[in-house]
């Protein structure tokens, strides 16, 4: 591989190289050859017809305070100068990371942008799922206090989360004689004008929530994030445990079912969250799971993406 790779992501220098997928994706391809660029999405511009990136030439290594060897920063093209861009930055999925979207779509044609900035834009972590109703808990989405208050009476045991949170922040599990109900519904209510999402409590959550990541379109391998006692969530983020995990008939026809979708979108690194035999969510801004997945399974997610980017390119 002779690539030059721009990869918009947080400072390389925070990431925890023993966890992150980022690093995992910037270590795979150096090891084939590539040329690493680095940048913030603050450091993306368009100028005059140009779409530019303020960004610094990397080389990654396995040292745990000095994840990233730098070059002075230089300005690319990124329709000239780079051969992939990998959109990596964590959410929160507001208008800075919509822009960002829009800009790099300006350039998808010239350049390989993965995932795809427009079908990014126009598939939300929580909202895309909703294509398959099917394979999803009980979910509402709505502002409206009275709906909200019937699916609560309805299913009495649900989750409440903001539609456009990450990393489990925000995530509140809500019984039905929970005195809180309303001042949760206040703080929702005030903190923006975006609905929430509610959505029937599953209690199979205490087994663990599950990340798959498919490539491609494709399943390759899942680990188990179980959350500690007492919590709801089980994201890694917030103290959840990843576990070894072999994947079942009903994640195998979860994934059978969306895959196509996703790779249609150009789609290429996903993950997606399962409960039981629900899917709850489907992550594509920065999913993260790969390192954890290969220690557990061997199973080298990061490779076999590259490896989706080729047959991409020719």
């Amino acid at each position: 591989m002779t690539l030059r790779i721009a990869i918009q992501m947080d400072p390389l220098e925070t990431v925890d190289i023993n966890g992150d997928t980022s690093f995992a994706l910037a270590e795979a391809a150096q090891a084939r050859g590539a040329s690493l660029f680095v940048y913030g999405p603050q450091h993306l511009s368009y100028s005059e017809g140009r779409v530019l990136a303020r960004a610094r030439p990397a080389k990654v290594q396995r040292v745990a305070d000095t994840p990233g060897i730098f070059e002075d920063e230089v300005v690319l093209d990124m329709a000239r100068d780079v051969d992939v861009i990998l959109m990596r930055q964590d959410p929160p999925f507001d208008m800075s990371y919509i822009t960002a979207c829009h800009i790099l779509e300006l350039i998808s044609d010239k350049t390989l942008v993965l995932n795809d900035p427009a079908f990014v834009r126009g598939s939300p972590e929580k909202l895309f799922p909703l294509l398959f109703a099917d394979l999803m808990p009980p979910t509402l989405i709505s502002r409206d206090e009275q709906a909200i208050a019937s699916f609560r009476a309805e299913h009495k045991d649900i989750i409440l989360k903001p539609l456009y949170g990450n990393g489990g922040a925000g995530v509140f599990r809500v019984k039905s004689d929970d005195s809180n109900y309303a001042s949760l519904m206040e703080m929702f209510l005030e903190r923006s004008r975006e609905p929430i999402i509610a959505q029937a409590f599953l209690p199979d959550v205490a087994e663990g929530d599950r990340r798959i990541i498919l490539i491609d379109g494709e399943a390759v391998g899942g680990i188990n994030r179980r959350p500690l006692p007492g919590e709801t969530r089980s994201n890694m983020h917030v103290g959840g445990k990843a576990e070894p995990y072999e994947m079942t008939k009903s994640d195998l026809k979860i994934c059978d079912a969306i895959g196509p979708e996703l790779k249609r979108r150009g789609q290429v690194l996903v993950g997606i969250d399962v409960i039981g035999d629900k899917m709850t969510e489907v992550n594509v801004t920065s999913p993260t799971g790969v390192q954890e997945l290969k220690r557990f399974s061997g199973v080298d997610a990061a490779g076999l993406f590259w490896d989706a980017v080729d047959r991409r390119l020719a």
